[in-house]
């Protein structure tokens, strides 16, 4: 007797989206999900991921079609709605409250004087034994890593009991480490407790590695949809992209040679509790990468380079002057920090695309220096949507509107019409598509070749082998190496970050006394 199909737990029936300015974001969608899988949902940024997920979240209505769960018709009405009917959605922007601790966030959606119930410390327990990834309940999120804070939400769909679990980039701002621990709940989620995963990355390999099928969006519509077992990544590029795309491939870098002035000296730079005195030069034309896992102390060296750390002590010199400790002080004399998180730290969000380009250089589109003049800013934006090919219907649209790849090209333009020397890049291609981390990466070595020097932070090691001359590794908080790009590997990297034994003597840094375990 032959087996009745099982019903998939969700289905969209040729699901729209059509925005009031007439964007048309989803052209007629069809997607079915079954228990037990991991889907992957790829496409490249402003391809209609970030709706679709909208729409299956509640957050957003579709404008036509339908969606099934469970078998019956279903228009949710807002997220809380559509997390009670058992889907659970994890942002690539987390939604957290910065002033609750862990525990209170992780089980936010349950009702009752839940902060006095004990029972929930026992799920929460719970919850870190199913993953093996531990969180202190107690912590305040606002005092987390962006790592971190991610781990709190992937907890906080797991609290909700959720059948559906869609992850938007769940790894995008992850270490390695990290990345295994979602890798093992992903796995387990889908296999051990039959859950239903839709999986959205730009990282192909761990698409490889973890869909069951893949389905493929570009402008709006579905243009794959295949077993993961009959793809391999560069035909899935080639997919997400609608064309063919050759690889940023590891070149040797120029050196400006060794009379190239430089810019940026520092020496015994200090954060007490978070960095170690750090010492290097940067000349023009130089590109240095930092490597590091999460909590090394990567992103802490940008910021105290930029002076955003009021706690730093050392010596910041730009051009052979030295600098005060502020961001001020840093952006007067040439320097630029392109941040890790965009949308808290780099753009204003409610700031339209000419408005947060125009922000670090008013003097220049303004009468006399003084006044803004609006129609050189709009100018401005026009300007760096070409330069950048960011993918806006025009600088009047607002960042919140954009794909994380289109948002992260405007947080780089706004640093392009100043006289920046020197651009410190903390993770510049985290949750971007491919097409997009390769022009941001080949931007990279443009700002080089032009004579600016470039210190650029990414999880990914293979990125910095492409683009940098050589690589500082970090560790924590402390820099304990330093290699030529060309004469290292991404293995020896990843091995140097996690404190793993190499055959290689490490290259101290500059003061640094070399202790019995190295």
């Amino acid at each position: 007797m032959q087996m009745a199909e099982e019903v998939p737990l969700m289905r969209l029936e040729r699901v729209t989206k059509t925005f009031p300015n007439g964007l048309i974001a989803l052209r007629g969608i069809d997607l079915e999900i079954a228990r037990g899988k991991v889907y992957g949902l790829l496409g490249a940024n402003g391809a209609g991921k970030s709706t679709l997920i909208k729409i299956l979240s509640g957050a957003l209505p579709a404008s036509g079609g339908r969606m099934v769960w469970r078998g019956s018709s279903v228009q949710w009405s807002s997220p809380k709605e559509a997390n009670t009917m058992g889907v659970a959605t994890i942002h690539q922007h987390i939604p957290l409250i910065p002033t609750l601790s862990v525990l209170e966030n992780v089980f936010l959606g349950d009702g009752g004087c839940w902060r006095r119930d004990a029972s929930l410390r026992t799920r929460f327990m719970d919850i870190c034994e199913r993953t093996g990834y531990w969180l202190d309940p107690g912590c305040v999120v606002s005092d987390l890593s962006i790592g971190q804070r991610q781990m709190v939400a992937i907890f906080q769909a797991l609290g909700t009991g959720a059948e559906l679990i869609v992850m938007d980039e769940p790894t995008a701002s992850l270490a390695t480490e990290e990345r295994e621990v979602v890798y093992r709940i992903v796995r387990r989620l889908s296999r051990a407790e039959n859950k239903a995963i839709l999986f959205v990355s730009h990282f192909l390999d761990e698409v490889m590695a973890l869909t069951d099928c893949v389905t493929i969006l570009r402008d709006g519509e579905v243009v794959s949809r295949a077993d993961t077992s009959h793809l391999d990544e560069a035909r899935i590029a080639e997919a997400i992209a609608g064309r063919q795309l050759v690889a940023l491939e590891r070149t040797p870098q120029k050196h400006q040679g060794v009379d190239a002035p430089v810019l940026l000296d520092v020496c015994n730079l200090a954060s007490p509790g978070k960095l170690e005195p750090v010492s290097l030069k940067v000349t023009a034309g130089d590109v240095v990468g930092i490597a590091g896992l999460l909590g090394s102390g990567r992103s802490e060296l940008l910021h105290a380079i930029f002076g955003a750390d009021a706690d730093a002590i050392g010596d910041v010199r730009v051009n052979g002057k030295a600098i005060g400790r502020s961001a001020m002080a840093a952006v007067n004399a040439g320097m630029a920090l392109v941040p890790e998180d965009r949308m808290a730290q780099g753009l204003v969000p409610g700031f339209e695309i000419w408005r947060n380009t125009t922000l670090p250089a008013l003097e220049g589109v303004s009468w006399r220096r003084w006044v803004p003049l609006r129609e050189r800013e709009r100018e401005r934006g026009e300007e760096a949507i070409r330069r950048l090919k960011i993918k806006a219907p025009s600088p009047n649209s607002s960042v919140t509107e954009l794909s994380g790849g289109n948002a992260q090209k405007v947080t780089i333009a706004k640093w392009l019409f100043s006289d920046v020397k020197v651009f410190l890049l903390d993770e510049p291609t985290a949750g971007i598509d491919i097409g997009a981390r390769t022009d941001i990466l080949l931007l990279v070595r443009e700002l080089a070749a032009a004579g600016s020097a470039v210190i650029i932070v990414s999880s990914e090691f293979e990125e910095l082998l492409a683009v940098s001359q050589r690589i500082l590794v970090m560790r924590d908080g402390r820099c304990i190496a330093e290699r030529a790009a060309e004469a290292t590997s991404e293995h020896e990297l990843i091995l140097l970050a996690s404190g793993k034994s190499v055959t290689s003597t490490l290259v101290q840094p500059l003061g640094a006394q070399p202790t019995k375990s190295e």
